[in-house]
């Protein structure tokens, strides 16, 4: 037992380095299953079985309303439970038919919780549809990473949608993982992406949402607040080692990182806007429906493609900067808990 806790203890921080290096290399395959998308396939039919049992025509507002939130919750308590147990049974199975195994679930799926690569990747191909004029390629591109409508946008605009895009899962989808998966383990890394899928899917204000995503908007909120700290924080430190205007990231971080509806968008969005010195945040689209923002470094520049490029360097230097800070951590905490074990 005692080896068993040892062993964990020594790959649990060198899964989470391992599963970094595997999304730095080969990002995000299409061809291979991913358990995100598992977890969106488990959220869409929850969602579904849960709505059914509610009743809305000729009742009371209020009381539908309650129904709607007291579902959500079920919803979040379901989604992370299933996948929780599924990722325990997979990497705890593998391990105890030998530990090299485990590892290499651990790893594995430590690969499949971030996206580093492939958002970098996702950027680069936008920049390049700016370059070459292709403006409606370049709109259903972005349109793919971005929850605004895109069909209007016009080339400072995607430019826009794409850096804050990148700025924000800065977060989401690397620093934030990594932080979970550091003190959690794989099953860290799952808890945290189920949170942050159920987000992106519930989590909205729109009539349909407002009450049934409350709860996972709310975990959400929640589950970033550190981490998006964290992220605007090593994103100066990177502006810094890239040369880009390490003064004006932490100037900008430190006027503008509340200016968000969320209270956690707008950390790394403001210091990814120093850096560059550009302008971002602003009104935009929303399923048809505009919504006002302020400004984010209103003083700025309006991006443009090759800002797009500098965004991704400063995603990937970042992560390259949280990468053995999050080793540490996890070496620390795997220790503690081998001594109180």
């Amino acid at each position: 037992m005692i080896i068993d806790w040892i062993l964990f203890e020594i790959l649990v921080p060198i899964s989470v380095l391992v599963g970094a290096l595997l999304d730095l290399l080969l990002g995000d395959p299409a061809w291979l299953p991913h358990p995100v998308r598992w977890i969106g396939a488990l959220i869409a039919y929850e969602e579904r079985a849960l709505r059914s049992g509610i009743k809305v025509k000729k009742r009371p507002p209020k009381k539908v309303a309650r129904e709607l939130r007291a579902a959500g919750r079920r919803l979040v308590f379901i989604v992370i439970l299933t996948s929780g147990l599924i990722c325990v049974a997979a990497c705890v199975g593998l391990f105890l038919v030998h530990p090299l195994l485990g590892f290499a679930a651990f790893s594995v799926t430590n690969w499949f919780m971030l996206s580093a690569r492939s958002l970098a990747q996702e950027a680069d191909s936008i920049r390049t549809l700016l370059e070459e004029g292709s403006i409606p390629a370049a709109r259903r591109t972005v349109g793919r990473i971005v929850g605004r409508d895109t069909h209007n946008l016009d080339e400072e605009g995607i430019a826009r949608a794409t850096i804050e895009t990148v700025a924000e899962n800065t977060s989401d989808g690397v620093v934030a993982p990594l932080l979970f998966m550091a003190v959690g383990g794989p099953l860290g890394g799952v808890i945290y992406k189920a949170i942050n899928t159920m987000d992106s899917m519930v989590g909205y204000t729109s009539p349909r949402y407002l009450n049934f995503g409350r709860a996972a908007a709310k975990l959400d909120d929640a589950a970033n607040f550190v981490p998006a700290r964290l992220t605007a924080f090593f994103m100066v430190l990177a502006a810094g080692i890239l040369r880009y205007d390490i003064h004006g990231a932490q100037v900008v971080w430190s006027r503008d990182r509340r200016k968000h509806e969320s209270p956690n968008s707008a950390q790394s969005e403001s210091a990814c806007a120093g850096a560059l010195g550009v302008r971002l945040g602003g009104g935009a689209t929303y399923a048809g429906v505009w919504h006002e923002r302020p400004y984010i470094n209103a003083g700025g520049r309006p991006p443009e493609a090759e800002d797009i490029r500098k965004a991704a360097r400063l995603l990937l230097a970042t992560e390259l900067l949280v990468l053995p800070f999050a080793i540490a951590i996890s070496a620390l905490v795997w220790f503690l808990i081998l001594l109180l074990v």
